[in-house]
């Protein structure tokens, strides 16, 4: 069972994280490219910040988005803004979405997400986490998957397994750190590959941070996964 109240207050310790971080920078650096294709540090910035506000809204009632057409317009419209307005917006979002957290709910309750995606109130505060935490790393300003707290690289690499479970495009995988093992991909008696690695490497595969170079593979190439 997820405890709401756990993950709010790791989204919030993540969150000082990535602050401190970011206030190290400078706005020329904001221009620079961050490692997601296509987007400035500034583009991550401004998704995380209009993140926040989304999960409001999910947690409120209210759509996550207007329109994916309208969210990838904010991000685009606040990406070149000077660092010192990012940090604002981002701690000031980071506030919205822990006083929305704070409100009694029941936390049993299915909410809405992005394309019809549907999900229990109380793993927003979990993906709020996520999305701090992955998005850090995205940045490269010097904080990388190896540096995620252990509680949650273990969560997120169980999370991203169990949504790969049963997919038709992914064959039957164990993978495996050495100590713990987790199964995804198409149902069988038998996995077809085994995967090994660090615990970062493989999150950094099943998450597509990372190409899957330091990963062992047997019993077949190294599958290919969907899109995120």
């Amino acid at each position: 069972m997820m405890d709401h109240a756990h993950d709010l207050a790791a989204v919030r310790d993540a969150t000082e994280r990535l602050l401190t971080a970011v206030g190290k920078l400078d706005n020329a650096s904001v221009t620079e490219p961050s490692r997601l294709p296509g987007w400035s540090r500034g583009h991550v910035l401004a998704h995380l910040a209009r993140n926040a506000d989304a999960l409001v809204n999910v947690l409120e009632g209210r759509p996550m988005y207007a329109s994916g057409e309208v969210r990838d317009a904010d991000i685009e419209r606040d990406a070149p803004r000077p660092l010192d307005v990012h940090l604002a917006d981002l701690r000031e979002s980071a506030a919205r979405f822990q006083a929305a957290g704070a409100v009694p709910a029941d936390w049993s309750r299915t909410v809405a997400l992005r394309n019809g995606v549907t999900d229990s109130a109380s793993r927003v505060p979990f993906r709020r986490w996520v999305e701090v935490e992955l998005h850090h790393v995205d940045l490269g300003i010097g904080y990388e998957l190896e540096d995620l707290p252990a509680e949650f690289a273990e969560r997120e690499t169980a999370f991203l397994a169990e949504r790969f479970t049963g997919h038709p495009d992914v064959p039957p995988v164990r993978l495996t750190d050495g100590t713990r093992a987790w199964s995804t991909g198409r149902e069988a008696d038998t996995p077809a590959v085994t995967v090994t690695g660090s615990g970062a490497d493989l999150l950094g595969w099943l998450a597509g941070r990372r190409d899957g170079a330091g990963l062992t593979v047997t019993g077949g190439p190294l599958p290919a996964l969907p899109p995120l």
